[in-house]
């Protein structure tokens, strides 16, 4: 299956085969595209000094992108990945629409765990919005480092709202995870604790948290692993027949996030309506016929240490009230005093400083009762 240009396009004789490109697989998850409008997001953000963590990354960069067209005075753009940071900057100096601009672009290499630098950063730029997407998300690889995630995910993240509400900033942005809802591993549980901790803040800076699934084409995303795969020569590999995701594209995400940004108040949580869910097998089905390579066999290899069967995106005591958007809802979840969650995160800290994974994992259950590991070594826990 392919696409190809206007017809208009044939008659002047102006078609190369170098136009007609594979169908992207985004095309084919049956539904429509999510399209927001602007007026709201450009409120929020034109002239003013917009700090993105995570800048790097597939959500983060993109976040910027779109954050360039509404002409911020400053955008600061931080991560603490050195490779993708340089590519990215190349990228942006070199977009032509974006050319006049680079007086208000600022590339910071930096960690969000590490809070001197953080602050110098706030210190020098004084941001007005903060999203915040830095996090490891790679479930597996979370299993076998929880200190580091608990560190990054959760007291990285309390680094850069602690520093929001010091040096005044209007909004924070949290970009979350459906792995945080009932969450059966380390990285959906360290966001959830994330979740928790801003919403729980009580200051003049609104904290606001969004929650989506899986986004197309994102960095360790299903469909770069399976057009490897296919590549290659297969197979191609599915954890479980069974399992489903709910999908997005990174553009969508990406407005949802600022949109929901502009229209928070404070103590939100947005879920996002990605449609319906979509079963992975039928997902690697769909691109090796995109291929043209029947020969390739897809095959079950089991569920990873952590992973869920089917992702939610509310837990089962919460519910949702609608917004202005009907692809944005507001979830009704359980509210913390500040002064519970401050006694849990001291208590956290002091098990991460044993960089024993049973001790930080019991801890984190402790904070999160509805953590239930499905990895064997941490599900004894539960017992």
């Amino acid at each position: 299956m392919k696409s190809i240009p206007n017809f208009n396009q044939w008659v002047d004789g102006k078609v190369t085969t170098k136009e007609i490109q594979d169908v992207k697989i985004e095309d084919l998850l049956g539904r429509n595209p999510i399209i927001l409008g602007k007026e709201n997001v450009a409120r929020e953000i034109k002239d003013k000094a917009i700090l993105v963590t995570g800048a790097a990354g597939s959500i983060g960069s993109e976040i910027c992108r779109q954050i360039m067209h509404y002409n911020p005075r400053k955008l600061i753009m931080l991560d603490q990945a050195e490779s993708p940071m340089y590519d990215f900057q190349f990228e942006l100096n070199n977009t032509p629409e974006f050319k006049d601009k680079k007086d208000n672009m600022a590339f910071v290499i930096t960690n969000v765990k590490d809070p001197l630098r953080m602050r110098e950063v706030f210190e020098e730029y004084h941001p007005q919005v903060v999203f915040h997407a830095a996090a490891y998300k790679h479930v597996p690889f979370m299993e076998e480092n929880a200190y580091e995630a608990v560190f990054v995910n959760v007291f990285g993240t309390k680094i850069v709202a602690d520093l929001a509400m010091e040096y005044g900033v209007e909004k924070f942005v949290m970009i979350s995870t459906d792995k945080a809802v009932n969450p059966t591993n380390v990285m959906g549980a360290t966001k959830r604790i994330a979740e928790i901790y801003t919403q729980s803040r009580q200051s003049n800076t609104k904290f606001i948290t969004t929650r989506f699934g899986n986004v197309l084409g994102s960095n360790g995303s299903v469909v770069p692993l399976f057009r490897k795969q296919i590549e290659n020569g297969g197979p191609i590999t599915v954890t479980d027949r069974r399992i489903t995701r709910f999908f997005m594209t990174i553009p969508e995400a990406c407005s949802l996030v600022l949109e929901a940004g502009s229209i928070g108040k404070g103590g939100d949580i947005f879920v996002f309506d990605m449609g319906e869910k979509v079963k992975i097998w039928d997902l690697a089905e769909k691109m090796r016929k995109l291929a043209r390579r029947p020969d390739i066999k897809i095959i079950e290899t089991g569920l990873r240490p952590g992973e869920k069967l089917y992702e939610e995106v509310l837990a089962n005591e919460e519910n949702t009230i609608k917004t202005e958007h009907e692809q944005i809802m507001h979830a009704v979840v359980r509210k913390y005093e500040s002064a519970e969650v401050d006694a849990m995160l001291d208590k956290l800290h002091a098990e991460l400083d044993t960089c024993d994974p049973m001790r930080i994992v019991a801890q984190m259950k402790a904070i999160v009762p509805e953590f239930k590991s499905n990895n064997s070594i941490f599900s004894q826990l539960d017992k």
